[in-house]
């Protein structure tokens, strides 16, 4: 039984983020990490391997030369390998490129379960996962707070307003995790050595399969402008009055603003 972890490297979460003149993210200068949300799905694949249900997880990473880097602190919390997917083309993908990109590689390695975290820091779109399952004609798990393998088969257990259900399909397939699976493991000083030996493959996008012609530019999306969000107004207090009195204060700011 095989996990392939997808990955990202993003600017850390209280970076300042600006963006450069061709209206794409400024990375350079910023500290780089791990996607946040995606170390959960690196902890489920490693409680699956310590529970005997997986035998190795692979990590899998679009990007540029430098999330690599990102890769080896994937493999330093544990895992077998890992593989970069750089090539110049790749500049400015947004989520269908990278949709196409992780799809194509994925078909390469040939996973039973490709999991990723529920979102990306720097995003937050949410729509890669359910591209690649779309593109590789497999079914998705998505928002499980706990994923099992088992019996050629997979379940999520995906938290609701009345408790929680159990999701279950056929593997192969694609999974994604919230923060609900339990906190990260850190890397410990003899994990952070042993990645430094770990193989870690470098894929171009004809090793994928993929030239630039077919990725449209790494876009079918363009960023035509930016704005910085309004600032929020100053937070208004009610204190020091009797109960009633506040409130009688505090429906009225609801129904001036039509919310009650």
């Amino acid at each position: 039984m095989k996990i392939v972890v997808c990955i990202k490297q993003v600017p850390a979460t209280g970076a300042d983020k600006r963006y450069a003149d061709d209206l794409r993210l400024d990375r350079a200068g910023v500290e780089a990490i791990i996607n946040p949300l995606d170390e959960y799905a690196i902890e489920q694949a490693l409680r699956l391997v310590d529970d005997g249900s997986v035998e190795s997880v692979t990590y899998l990473s679009m990007g540029p030369e430098q999330a690599s880097e990102a890769l080896r602190r994937a493999l330093a919390m544990g895992g077998d390998d890992a593989v970069l997917v750089t090539d110049p083309a790749l500049a400015g993908a947004d989520e269908w490129g990278t949709a196409k990109v992780l799809a194509a590689a994925l078909d390469k390695l040939a996973p039973d379960v490709a999991l990723m975290g529920m979102a990306s820091d720097d995003a937050r779109g949410s729509l890669v996962p359910g591209a690649v399952a779309a593109m590789r004609n497999l079914p998705l798990l998505s928002y499980g707070a706990e994923l099992n393998v088992a019996d050629g088969a997979a379940r999520v257990r995906r938290l609701s307003a009345t408790g929680y259900d159990w999701l279950s399909a056929p593997l192969p397939l694609v999974a994604t995790v919230t923060d609900q699976v339990g906190e990260p493991r850190y890397a410990s000083l003899k994990g952070i050595m042993a990645a430094k030996r770990k193989p870690m493959q470098t894929w171009s996008l004809s090793d994928i399969g993929l030239s630039a012609d077919d990725l449209h530019g790494a876009a079918l999306t363009r960023v035509t402008d930016t704005r910085a969000p309004e600032e929020k107004p100053p937070t208004e207090r009610i204190e020091n009055l009797p109960a009633a009195e506040a409130a009688t204060k505090i429906a009225d700011w609801l129904t001036t603003r039509k919310l009650i």
